[in-house]
């Protein structure tokens, strides 16, 4: 959809893919990173997750890492140079001239269909 415009860029930012679990050094997971209730992540946490996603915002589209490592270490964070003073795009990163080919596609599911199962679900609900 944004393709051809040269103000604005969507770029997917896969760094939470392939992530693991972080452990501590009995391997165990590492509940420094996470909240109280287990689920939502601590400070701690939230700082890799700003740290991650700021490096993937600076790597080139295609080369993006997948993943995070969680060692809590302030030298892995990236930061603009004089080559790449500007955050990744599939343009900047040499994806403009490219033979990408993004081809509108059909819905695999006729929108009817949605709203048909949302009734039949609806009124199976509720018998």
């Amino acid at each position: 959809r944004y393709e051809k415009r040269e103000d604005f860029a969507v770029v997917m930012q896969p760094f939470f893919r392939n992530t693991l679990l972080p452990l501590d050094s009995n391997g165990n997971p590492d509940l420094s990173f996470f909240a109280a209730d287990c689920f939502h992540f601590s400070a701690r946490g939230y700082a890799e997750m700003a740290m991650a996603l700021w490096n993937n915002m600076l790597e080139p589209v295609g080369e993006k890492q997948t993943y995070n490592n969680f060692t809590h270490d302030r030298s892995k964070l990236k930061c603009p140079n004089t080559e790449k003073p500007f955050l990744s795009t599939m343009r900047n990163s040499g994806f403009r001239n490219s033979d990408l080919i993004l081809e509108k596609t059909e819905p695999s599911v006729p929108y009817w269909a949605v709203i048909v199962a949302a009734v039949v679900g609806v009124l199976a609900g509720s018998l």
